[in-house]
């Protein structure tokens, strides 16, 4: 007897899922909420979860603990990479369509092809990569230019590659260690109740003394600031999420259902998010009123959580995740 739709296998984890489902539409929320004078829970915190979880997946899709041996990882490497390019190429599509957005695809396809090197790396390598990115590459990030002009002058080449990694709105700098962060839980077993405790009480104080000591010390933590503090602020809510989230989260994710669903198919979902904004945008070019984006932001929420709990019984994987499980199938 079938105990999961087509394609989705049972062996997902409830809890990463119900993870994803709330970085997505933590995202909307950053998106289309009408700015105010001050930031909201979602404004960056949600993007980072979002990276985290990639990690995590990545780490899942090449073996999670148990990682194939050295002679057996040529076919999980072609995998990562072939996904990793169509996140670029996705990515740098939406970008053209005027959303307003800054898509965060294209640079998950980068920093994926960055990490092939060290994707069966043992854990205390993928720690120490994490722990120097978040501090070194802070420090680096405080005196780099803003325009990669002034790094790289007109050579249009190098312009993709220095706006993933020094001076775009995810700089991989800094980003790279949630998803080494990410791939470090994965090869630590998040089924496991020690690792999802762990988790939950490590995220928590790295969160503290990330968004405490900036309080505490004038330091700035706002949101994509890439300091620091930020760095431990967001990066520990993000692994204190995972945590709480897959400790209390049943097998079949229970009233948390509906953001399983969504987060069971976030490419198709969040790339359907960009269509409709930059159609949104379109239609009002000389800006919406707060009214209009309350119930955009509505729209997208309510209609993300039907459409994933409808597809999802029904068709299982959702379209853009079929074609990166088509990627994932083996030779």
């Amino acid at each position: 007897m079938r105990l999961s739709p087509p394609g989705l296998p049972d062996s997902r984890i409830a809890g990463l899922d119900v993870a994803r489902g709330l970085a997505v539409l933590g995202m909307f929320v950053a998106h289309v909420l009408p700015d105010g004078r001050s930031e909201n829970l979602a404004d960056g915190r949600s993007s980072v979860l979002f990276a985290t979880i990639a990690g995590i997946s990545l780490g899942l899709l090449t073996g999670g603990p148990t990682p194939p041996g050295r002679g057996s990882r040529a076919q999980a490497v072609q995998r990562v990479a072939l996904r990793a390019v169509f996140l670029v190429l996705l990515g740098l599509v939406l970008w053209t369509l005027g959303s307003g957005i800054a898509i965060i695809l294209d640079y998950y396809g980068a920093f994926f092809l960055v990490l092939l090197p060290v994707l069966f790396a043992p854990r205390w390598v993928l720690g120490a990569l994490a722990l120097a990115f978040v501090t070194a590459a802070t420090a680096v990030l405080a005196v780099a230019p803003d325009d990669p002009r002034q790094l790289i002058g007109g050579d249009l080449l190098l312009w993709l590659p220095t706006e993933w990694f020094v001076t775009g709105y995810y700089p991989g700098l800094v980003w790279l260690a949630y998803v080494l962060t990410g791939l470090l839980i994965a090869r630590s077993d998040l089924r496991r109740r020690s690792t999802q405790a762990v988790l939950a009480i490590a995220g928590a104080v790295s969160a503290l003394l990330g968004y405490g000591g900036a309080a505490v010390l004038g330091l700035d933590a706002s949101a994509h600031s890439n300091t620091l503090a930020e760095a431990l602020g967001a990066g520990g809510l993000a692994v204190a999420i995972v945590g709480v989230l897959s400790l209390i989260t049943p097998p079949r994710a229970g009233v948390l259902r509906p953001l399983r669903d969504v987060g069971a198919m976030p490419l198709s979902i969040y790339t359907a998010q960009i269509l409709v904004l930059a159609l949104f945008r379109a239609a009002h070019p000389t800006g919406a009123t707060d009214t209009e984006e309350w119930v955009l932001l509505a729209g997208l929420v309510v209609g993300s959580l039907l459409v994933a709990a409808v597809w999802r019984p029904l068709l299982g994987r959702g379209p853009l995740e079929r074609v990166l499980a088509r990627l994932s199938a083996p030779a």
